[in-house]
């Protein structure tokens, strides 16, 4: 098979040709038709990620066919279109038993742990408790961000603030992910206003819907959030990992204000310095989110089925495997609005 290979931090991918993986017990393999290029996965090309080991294909946003069907698999056959989270959790463990297949101890993440699927092909495990089946009409390169972007940002709204309809949702952060929970946001009946330092991203969100939007590079993000809304956000989501935007999400918050942390923390934003004064006298709710679990995508498919939230907006840029290593590099800077996602693997 044709993969991109992570073989040096900050290296261009190496293309390369690769044997075709072979089914694991409980797994299958999946033809890549389309795979998404995330902030996350830049971090593992940057070296930021401590479970990457050398070499390593990147990749954990993406949707497929079946081609192979391991042992002990019997949900699904050779043919089958499907979308993977990008946490592949056990299904048996207590956690999993309980619903909360995101903190399963036994989890595989490709691009992460395993080889991921900037490649042609990639091998799936777990697929009885993870895969979910590609609904008719949606198109792969769309379905893509159901693996990780828009999955996450339903998981953050949905799982862990209980966004309802009329409250005051802040995005800090207009990437993918961030225009990922601005869509599902204004689908749950939120009002919306989105936080960037770039103007363009923040003009996307405005086409997209955002009620408001302010360009952090030019004014104080907490102030302008906090009388945009009249008092403060009921719901703050930071979706870039790093303290500032952290910072300015918790102080955007109205008392009895809730905030989840999407952005993934890592190399000197592992370690944040955190204004607790704000969460005490607020009185704040905190919340962490990582992926989301496999049970919770009927509900999202649904609402994306019932033609009450239009994802086709989210993806703006359709790639070939050579272009990703430019496309993981554009991370270094602010990225351009949308998400770029990998759909011509010959080439």
């Amino acid at each position: 098979m044709r993969a991109a290979q992570l073989t040096g931090w900050r290296a261009p991918l190496n293309i390369t040709t690769l044997p075709d993986p072979s089914p694991p017990e409980g797994g299958v393999v999946l033809r890549v038709l389309a795979c998404g290029i995330c902030r996350s996965d830049w971090h593992a090309w940057t070296g930021a990620d401590p479970d990457v080991q050398l070499p390593m294909i990147p990749g954990h946003e993406y949707c497929g066919e079946v081609v192979a069907v391991g042992q002990g698999v019997t949900r699904w056959q050779v043919g089958d279109r499907v979308i993977a989270p990008f946490i592949l959790a056990c299904g048996g463990c207590p956690d999993c038993a309980a619903g909360h297949q995101t903190i399963c101890t036994d989890q595989v993440v490709p691009g992460f742990t395993c080889d991921g699927a900037f490649a042609e092909l990639i091998a799936v495990a777990h697929a009885d408790a993870n895969l979910t089946r590609l609904p008719n009409g949606l198109l792969p390169e769309v379905a893509a961000a159901l693996g990780c972007r828009v999955t996450t940002a339903w998981q953050a709204l949905v799982g862990r603030a209980q966004v309802q309809p009329g409250e005051w949702l802040a995005v800090f952060g207009g990437g993918g992910v961030g225009i990922s929970t601005l869509l599902l946001g204004r689908a749950l009946g939120a009002r919306v206003v989105v936080v960037d330092v770039v103007q363009d991203k923040l003009d996307y969100a405005t086409s997209l819907g955002a009620d408001a939007v302010v360009n952090a590079a030019r004014t104080g993000a907490t102030d302008a959030v906090r009388e945009i809304t009249q008092g403060g956000a009921h719901v703050a989501i930071e979706a870039l990992g790093i303290e500032t935007t952290t910072v300015a999400a918790m102080r955007s918050l109205r008392k009895l204000g809730r905030m989840v942390q999407i952005g993934m923390p890592a190399g000197e934003h592992v370690t944040m310095n955190l204004p607790m004064d704000a969460l005490y006298s607020g009185q704040l709710s905190i919340h962490g989110t990582r992926g989301m679990p496999s049970w919770r995508y009927p509900d999202l498919l649904n609402l994306i089925a019932g033609g009450h939230v239009d994802l086709a907006p989210l993806v703006t840029r359709r790639v070939s495997l050579t272009q990703a290593s430019d496309e993981l590099a554009a991370f270094d800077h602010p990225a351009p609005p949308g998400v770029a996602v990998i759909t011509d693997f010959a080439t």
